[in-house]
């Protein structure tokens, strides 16, 4: 096993990858930029190493830089957690030539499948289904050739990447030349590329992934699905597990895990990773994509399942084979997880860096919290502002989103705004509660729901309470009225700096 392994990533993942490094008492070494200095994954780390100014490209994207502080600490490993270098195939090689260990799939496997319309074919010669689409980057000519056999509406995604990155829904040719044109240039600049493919847009459709597990031995296992439907511009916010669909439809669990296993072996994968399907009204589901690396809701599937991914991959990593069988796995109860962003709800999400002053953490029976925040910790502008993934679990779903209720309403953040309010909010809607999701769930519950604007007496306030925050009261209650007003007012800090 391994002695010190370096985290090349910052913030929640590199605290939770610290802490089962830990446990299986390895030593860990953490990079950081000039602005996470002072971040929670540095301050729990054995050994920390200076990468550079905050830009990304100049810090957490340097695969010299890294190598470089690796080998300076005597790092066996290298654990990337997600995002950032995660999927990146040259960065995996580069470990290996600089005899390190990698701790994720192959370079090869990654380049194979890091391609969407690679993997697309790979999963149809594997015999998994998938949404029909081009084979490659189209033309406009091309783009409008398949729209008017297809019909409209239609998807053009990027090649290189995901997370709704170089996306867009096209409902009329009157559109496609311009969404094209959006579409690409927002690939160049998310993953200098700027090819973009089609595919035929499914109506309403549920997101559910299969987690994956393979050793260098050649076994292979699903560990059930994950519910992703509840998202935002094609970014999960929502997980659960089980898929409230898939619990009502058990033999779509062994059919979608099958087909997960073989998209996978197509590759040569081993190590963990996540086969993406989109399931449309009829329950048929489709091959969307493959994850080459931890997610970021992975902890809905250890909640259920009483594994420890990272331990796994560690393990897999040092060579270790499999400790169970596909049919050791089992499942029990339910667990969702909401992810806890520094943004603002009120003014279309958008980020919301800042000084956090006040911190009340939800606890409790069933409570997880994968977070990388503290008291006085300042909120950085420069990346992804993921503060949180605040987890449960309980033995039904029922009692799954009651104990979520519970936990939003425990959970305080002072100084900053976040979206808790807003999953306050959304888990009281019935449609959530019965377990009727699709991907454009968030679009419709605004439209009929929309978080009411502030006032202006709201925004003067709660910019003196923020600026009193060790001096202001207790809040007195909760809005009296969901249609603003004085109630905002008479709500106190608890709901201003929301």
């Amino acid at each position: 096993m391994f002695r010190k392994i370096l985290i090349a990533n910052r913030g929640e993942i590199a605290v939770r990858v610290t802490r089962t490094l830990h446990e299986m008492g390895i030593a860990v070494v953490a990079v950081y930029s000039d602005v996470d200095r002072a971040s929670l994954h540095v301050r729990m780390a054995d050994e920390a190493e200076r990468l550079g100014p905050a830009p990304s490209s100049e810090s957490y994207l340097g695969i010299d830089r890294i190598l470089e502080a690796a080998k300076k600490h005597g790092a066996e490993a290298i654990h990337p957690g997600y995002g950032f270098l995660s999927e990146n195939a040259d960065f995996a090689e580069a470990c290996e030539q600089a005899g390190l260990v990698f701790i994720g799939p192959s370079a090869e496997s990654i380049r194979a499948l890091g391609s969407k319309t690679a993997a697309r074919e790979r999963a149809i010669h594997a015999g998994t289904p998938v949404v029909p689409g081009t084979e490659g980057a189209v033309t406009l000519d091309q783009a409008r050739a398949f729209a008017q056999q297809h019909r409209y509406p239609i998807l053009l995604k990027a090649v290189a990447g995901g997370g709704g990155k170089g996306m867009r829904r096209v409902d009329r040719d009157s559109d496609l030349e311009s969404a094209l044109r959006d579409a690409s240039s927002e690939a160049e600049r998310a993953f200098r590329n700027p090819e973009v493919y089609l595919e035929k847009l499914i109506e309403r459709p549920r997101h559910i992934e299969i987690q994956i597990l393979g050793d260098r031995h050649g076994n292979m296992v699903h560990l059930g699905e994950r519910e992703c439907s509840i998202q935002r511009r094609h970014q999960k916010v929502i997980e659960e597990s089980p898929s409230p669909l898939v619990a009502q439809h058990p033999e779509m669990r062994q059919a979608m895990g099958e087909a997960a296993i073989r998209a996978a072996r197509a590759a040569g994968y081993y190590n963990a990773g996540t086969v993406e399907f989109l399931v449309d009204p009829d329950r048929r589901f489709y091959f969307l994509e493959v994850n080459t690396r931890l997610q970021v809701e992975h902890p809905v599937t250890e909640l259920v399942t009483g594994l420890d991914l990272v331990k796994l991959q560690v393990e897999i990593s040092a060579g270790a084979e499999l400790p169970f069988r596909q049919q050791d796995i089992t499942w029990r109860g339910s667990a969702i997880e909401c992810r806890v962003y520094a943004e603002d709800p009120y003014n279309h999400f958008l980020p919301f860096p800042g000084k956090i002053t006040r911190l009340e953490r939800p606890l409790g029976p069933g409570i997880r919290l994968d977070a990388c925040v503290y008291e006085g910790w300042t909120v950085p502008m420069e990346y992804d502002p993921l503060l949180a993934k605040l987890g449960v679990w309980a033995g039904t779903r029922e009692d799954a989103v009651a104990r979520m209720i519970r936990a939003l309403n425990e959970y305080e953040v002072g100084g900053i705004r976040t979206n808790i309010g807003f999953f306050r909010q959304i888990f009281q809607d019935p449609a959530l509660r019965e377990g009727r999701l699709h991907t454009g769930f968030i679009d419709e519950f605004l439209a009929r729901d929309r978080p009411p604007a502030p006032p202006p007496e709201l925004l003067t306030v709660a910019a003196l309470a923020a600026a009193l925050e060790s001096i202001a009261p207790e809040p007195a209650a909760q809005p009296a009225s969901k249609n603003g007003g004085n109630a905002w007012v008479l709500a106190g800090r608890r709901e201003l700096l929301r």
